[in-house]
């Protein structure tokens, strides 16, 4: 069963920056594509970049696109969530997933397998 743990949350103010991460125990995350999504207190969850296997794929939402950059780390079995140029409305929960599925490019879309139990972000003043 592979577990999911995100890290990197917090408060920062408007036009900060955070990094999160989500590591993995137990197995590599090398077998599977990563989402990362994101759930504000009355919306639905919003999916908002992932990345292949490979790391040769990376999808990202319009509402985060040119100020959130995912990557990957092998040799530390994390994912990573690079946020610049926060703003409020990014403040929501923040989680990563993972898809097991084969033969197929990352998606935002929920269809992944396993889920973190996320890690907050608030941007304020």
């Amino acid at each position: 069963q592979l577990q999911l743990v995100e890290s990197g949350g917090g408060l920062v103010q408007p036009g900060g920056s955070l990094r999160l991460s989500c590591a993995a125990s137990r197995t590599t995350l090398d077998y599977y594509n990563i989402g990362w999504f994101r759930q504000a207190p009355g919306k639905e969850r919003e999916g908002i970049s992932c990345i292949s296997r490979s790391g040769g794929n990376t999808k990202y939402a319009d509402s985060v696109k040119g100020r959130f950059t995912v990557s990957r780390d092998s040799a530390k079995n994390t994912v990573y969530l690079q946020m610049n140029s926060l703003k409020p409305e990014d403040t929501a929960m923040y989680y990563c997933a993972a898809d097991a599925t084969l033969f197929r490019l990352c998606v935002l879309s929920p269809e992944y397998d396993y889920w973190g139990q996320g890690t907050q972000v608030t941007v304020s003043s």
